[in-house]
């Protein structure tokens, strides 16, 4: 089969970044995406590395794909070694993660189970630890997003697995890296803009979102007190596939918000999110920003 990354699909922008038309092909849930024939962008050709976070061990959930492959990818070039979690469905996109981590120099551990388990949660820290020897760096970034088109399409099945994976899962990994993390390391949940304004076709994931953020805010000063870091980046609109596996957006609707709702008129790459992450794992940089959310946005600056 042919690299999806040669098919030309969708205009670049001035910056050169895909912008609209995109190509919306829908998957089953969770979704791949070697499969997507406009794949996102996360190699960040023009961000160079600093050793910012040299000698550091990340472990990254979701980190197969969209905005947590990319981060992945930035803080190998940054000098740390990473581990990824990811639905064992998701192991053809990991293990490209997997590679792209070790060509930048650096060890790629692939952790592949469900993180609505809380054993699993557990276990993922140890691993971590086990085999790269330390963990300085939790980005709690794996979602589930579920779309609806009217209240009535809001069930309880969706919630619950919504605020499994958001919230819980979260929980379940900031208590087990407390016994490992020291002064200057860091704890980044990935919300989401949704989570600051509400949404009416993600109700549940806008809400699993805003928990996020008050959850990060609330731990902050906790956290703080033994020199831990605890933020958030809230991102809007992204190409990723966790926007077309599974899902019940209309075709307007992704063409209308996901495509050019912001005043970029396009959706974000993963590769421009990226950035934010390593800024709030490094010290040097945000040694004084704690309990914050980083919005992301492109411009869509509205949060009622």
């Amino acid at each position: 089969m042919a690299d999806a990354r040669n098919v030309p699909s969708a205009r670049p922008d001035e910056a050169g970044e895909p912008s609209p038309p995109y190509r919306f092909e829908r998957q089953s849930r969770p979704g791949l995406e070697s499969k997507m024939s406009t794949p996102p962008r996360y190699m960040a050709p023009r961000y160079r590395g600093s050793d910012k976070l040299r000698g550091k061990v990340a472990l990254i959930t979701g980190g197969d794909s969209g905005i947590g492959r990319s981060v992945a990818v930035l803080y190998a070039r940054e000098g740390a070694d990473v581990a990824i979690v990811y639905l064992p469905e998701e192991q053809e996109d990991a293990e490209e993660t997997g590679k792209v981590v070790e060509a930048e120099g650096q060890r790629c551990l692939l952790i592949p189970g469900d993180l609505c388990d809380p054993e699993f949660c557990r276990n993922a820290v140890e691993t971590t630890v086990d085999n790269l020897g330390a963990l300085n760096i939790l980005v709690s970034n794996a979602a589930r997003l579920s779309s609806q088109n009217s209240l009535a399409d809001l069930n309880f099945e969706d919630f619950d697995l919504a605020f499994e994976t958001n919230v819980y899962a979260y929980f379940h990994l900031v208590q087990a890296c407390l016994p490992h993390l020291e002064r200057g390391d860091a704890i980044i949940a990935t919300a989401s803009e949704e989570g600051l304004k509400g949404s009416d076709m993600m109700m549940d994931y806008a809400a699993s979102k805003a928990v996020q953020i008050i959850f990060t805010k609330s731990i902050a000063s906790h956290l703080a007190k033994r020199g831990i870091r605890a933020n958030v980046v809230a991102p809007g609109p992204t190409w990723t596939v966790l926007n077309l596996a599974g899902q019940r957006f209309p075709e307007d609707y992704l063409k209308e918000n996901l495509a050019a709702a912001d005043p970029l008129g396009r959706a974000a790459q993963p590769e421009e999110l990226a950035p934010a992450y390593v800024y709030l794992a490094s010290e040097a940089d945000s040694s004084y920003t704690i309990g914050e959310t980083i919005a992301v946005t492109g411009g869509m600056t509205d949060s009622r």
